[in-house]
C-alpha cells in the first residue's frame, strides 16, 4: 500500500483520482483551500480508513507527517471563468505551488506527478497535438495566466528531475467531464446541461465550428495512475481523440436532455483555441491506456448527476 499526497484533492479530478487511490488499497492525505474545490466532492470519504484531511495553500510552505511515496499536483483553478477571476492564485499555485510541491517530493523521495494541460499548446498550429509540439501560446493574453502557469510548471518539473534528481511525471489533460463537474464551471458541458435543464437557450461562442475532444473522467483518471506507476518521464497527453464542433456537441446535448432549447451565438473569447484533440499515440505505447467510455455512455452518467444536483438546488 502506498501513501499518496493529492493537492487540489477536492476538486473535479482531484476528488476522482482520491476514491480510485482509495479503491485501489492507498492510503490518501487530500490536501485543498476550497478556492475551487467544494468539500461536497470528498465529503462522503471523511471517516473512511486511509483517507485523510489537510486544508491547507499549496504555494505555502507545505508540511506532511510521515513518508509519502507519491504526490499528485492537481490544485489549481481549472476552467476559463476561474482563472480570469483568479489571475494571481493561478500563476502562484502553477509556479510557487508547483516548486513547493516538488520541494516536498525531493525531500521525502517521492514520485511526483504534474497535473499540465493541453493549454500549453495554445491555438495550435498542427492538429492533432503531439507531445513534441512547443505550442502557440500568447503569454500576455487573458488565458496567458493559465498558459503559461501550467508551461512554467512543465519547466520547473523537468529542471527538479535533471539537476536534482526527482522522479516526476508529466500529464497534459484534454477537455474531461462527468459527475461533480461545477454547475457554473463555464466550460462547455456543464454549461450546455445546466442551461438545457433549466429549459435556457444553449450559448455557443464563434460560430460553433471550432471543435473539442471530450474524455470521460474514469478513463482520464486509469491514463494518470497508469503514468504515476510508469518510468516516463517525458509529457504524456491523456484524452480522447474523438473530435466533435462545439455546435455538434450542444446539439447533441439538447436531444439528450430532450428539451426545445435553441442554440444562440455569442463572439469567441479571445485567444480560444479553434481546435482541440490529442495525439495519443504515446499514451498507447507507454502505458497501454486509451479511452474506454463512448461519449453517448459518458454523458448519460454526466446528465443523471446534473439533474439530481439541479433539482436538489446544487
Amino acid at each position: 500500500m502506498a501513501r499518496v499526497l493529492i493537492t487540489g484533492g477536492a476538486g473535479f479530478l482531484g476528488s476522482h483520482l482520491t476514491e480510485l487511490m482509495l479503491l485501489r488499497g492507498h492510503e490518501v492525505v487530500c490536501m485543498d483551500n476550497f478556492i475551487t474545490g467544494d468539500p461536497a466532492n470528498i465529503a462522503h470519504l471523511f471517516g473512511r480508513p486511509g483517507f485523510s484531511f489537510i486544508k491547507h495553500d499549496v504555494t505555502n510552505y507545505i508540511f506532511v507527517d510521515g513518508p509519502l511515496d507519491y504526490i499528485l499536483h492537481f490544485a489549481s483553478p481549472a476552467s476559463p471563468i476561474d482563472y480570469l477571476q483568479l489571475p494571481i492564485q493561478t500563476l502562484k499555485v502553477g509556479s510557487l505551488g508547483t516548486h513547493k510541491v516538488l520541494g516536498l517530493a525531493k525531500a521525502k523521495g517521492s514520485v511526483v506527478l504534474i497535473a499540465s494541460t493541453s493549454e500549453v499548446y495554445g491555438d495550435p498550429l498542427i492538429h492533432p497535438q503531439r507531445e513534441d509540439y512547443w505550442g502557440n501560446v500568447n503569454p500576455v493574453g487573458p488565458r496567458g495566466v493559465y498558459d503559461e502557469a501550467k508551461r512554467f510548471a512543465e519547466a520547473i518539473t523537468m529542471a527538479y528531475h535533471r539537476f536534482h534528481g526527482v522522479q516526476t511525471r508529466i500529464v497534459r489533460i484534454f477537455n474531461t467531464y462527468g459527475p461533480r463537474m461545477r454547475l457554473n464551471d463555464g466550460r462547455a458541458l456543464p454549461a450546455f446541461m445546466g442551461q438545457a435543464l433549466r429549459g435556457e437557450d444553449l450559448t455557443v461562442f464563434g460560430d460553433g465550428t471550432q471543435t473539442r475532444s471530450f474524455c470521460y473522467v474514469s478513463d482520464l483518471c486509469e491514463g494518470i495512475y497508469r503514468l504515476m506507476l510508469s518510468n516516463e518521464v517525458m509529457p504524456v497527453n491523456i484524452g480522447n481523440p474523438t473530435e466533435i464542433t462545439i455546435r455538434e456537441f450542444a446539439e447533441r446535448v439538447v436531444r439528450m436532455v430532450g428539451c426545445k432549447a435553441k442554440i444562440v451565438f455569442r463572439p469567441l473569447p479571445e485567444d480560444d483555441p479553434k481546435v482541440r484533440q490529442p495525439d495519443i499515440t504515446r499514451a498507447r505505447a507507454i502505458l497501454g491506456w486509451e479511452p474506454q467510455v463512448t461519449l453517448e455512455e459518458g454523458l448519460a452518467w454526466t446528465l443523471e448527476d446534473f439533474r439530481r444536483r439541479i433539482a436538489g438546488g446544487a
